[in-house]
């Protein structure tokens, strides 16, 4: 069922479902969470990782797309790296190209997402940091 994603079996469940993963907003720094995540599950996690950000042609060895509509696959999962003002962008984004869920990271809550997304038939993650729920759940 589509909507909120809180406790941790929907959780778990989301994240072993999930086979491929949009980052939006990842960064070429090292020091910026979003390059972290991003390093991380490129190296340990099981998913098809795409690394989205319109400023970038490449981060960590990886082709990065200017924006989710270029990916030539089904994305299971947008994971954003943005600020709350422009997720409502992302997540129109995210709807138009067909994507089942939307996980604003840790630091990031979107009322609008989160009502607009489960409208779509989404799930939505708020405030959360997928880097550390994946590996906590496998």
């Amino acid at each position: 069922m589509p909507g909120a994603v809180t406790d941790s079996t929907q959780i778990r469940n989301l994240i072993k479902e999930s086979r491929t993963i949009a980052i939006v907003g990842v960064s070429d720094k090292p020091e910026r969470p979003s390059y972290g995540v991003a390093k991380y599950l490129l190296e340990h996690s099981h998913y098809t990782i795409f690394l989205v950000n319109p400023m970038l042609d490449t981060a960590l060895g990886e082709r990065v797309y200017h924006s989710l509509g270029e990916i030539p696959e089904h994305i299971d999962l947008v994971d954003v790296f943005r600020k709350p003002s422009d997720c409502m962008e992302v997540l129109a984004d995210a709807i138009a190209v067909g994507a089942d869920a939307i996980w604003l990271q840790l630091g990031i809550a979107s009322p609008e997402v989160l009502e607009a997304g489960t409208a779509a038939g989404m799930n939505v993650v708020m405030d959360r940091c997928l880097k550390v729920d994946y590996s906590n759940f496998l």
